[in-house]
């Protein structure tokens, strides 16, 4: 019974980086809905590892080690695969300019920040009740959530269709991944309600906005998410 309570937490942290190896097979093979699925499947297994954790007073030096390593796929080379699959169509021409290289890869710069945001974070002690940058499934949920939009709906044309948009896109994603910009993490550090109206304005608002705008409206609540917590960034702490 000790082992199966010491690595169910484990156990289902490998349940996220299997899922985040299909998610990222499919996505290679074009078919994206099938990766979307797998994606949400490793953001609730990826919750529920954390929770189990605590729930057993499991937490352990290697269940810390084996969540970023399986975040590290499902949440960092997936969105660079994303990436990698929306430049895919420009080969390597850019301003009419033809590059020595196929611009694609620049998407994998994506994945090279998650790995060193995930690092960072393993080693700051200070985000425990908000993170500093935005954390690696949040972004995973943006960078796929403009693919998957775009395909099922046509949305966000005028960023997928513009090679130079989407590196400029990819630079910020890189960037805000490691920015010292400080996040909302729902993780309560009191039930104070004015301690808590930065996560009440982040749900009521990313409610409104997957009610009003559906498929299109993932994308755009990451976009809220990092507004909200600009605005409240002298209440995270």
């Amino acid at each position: 019974m000790n082992f199966i309570k010491n690595n169910l937490a484990n156990a289902i942290t490998l349940g996220n980086l299997f899922s985040g190896c299909v998610g990222a097979v499919h996505l290679i093979l074009g078919d994206y809905q099938t990766t979307a699925i797998c994606i949400i499947l490793s953001l609730v297994l990826d919750f529920f590892d954390g929770f189990v954790a605590r729930a057993l007073k499991a937490n352990s030096n290697l269940g810390t080690q084996l969540d970023s390593l399986a975040d590290m796929v499902s949440f960092g080379f997936i969105p660079g695969l994303a990436m990698f699959k929306m430049l895919e169509p420009f080969g390597n021409e850019l301003f009419g300019l033809q590059l020595p290289f196929e611009i694609k890869y620049l998407g994998f710069l994506i994945t090279l920040f998650s790995c060193l945001r995930l690092a960072i974070f393993n080693l700051d002690e200070e985000q425990k009740y908000y993170f500093k940058g935005l954390n690696t499934p949040s972004n995973t949920i943006l960078v796929f959530g403009l693919f998957y939009a775009f395909k099922e709906t046509q949305s966000f044309s005028f960023l997928l269709e513009n090679a130079f948009f989407l590196l400029i896109f990819t630079v910020i994603s890189s960037w805000i991944l490691i920015s010292p910009i400080k996040m909302i993490a729902m993780k309560f550090k009191s039930m104070k309600l004015q301690d808590n109206y930065p996560k009440l304005a982040l749900l009521i608002g990313s409610i409104l906005i997957l009610a009003i705008f559906k498929i299109v409206g993932i994308p755009m609540v990451i976009l809220y998410y990092i507004f909200i917590s600009i605005i409240f960034q002298k209440q995270l702490k």
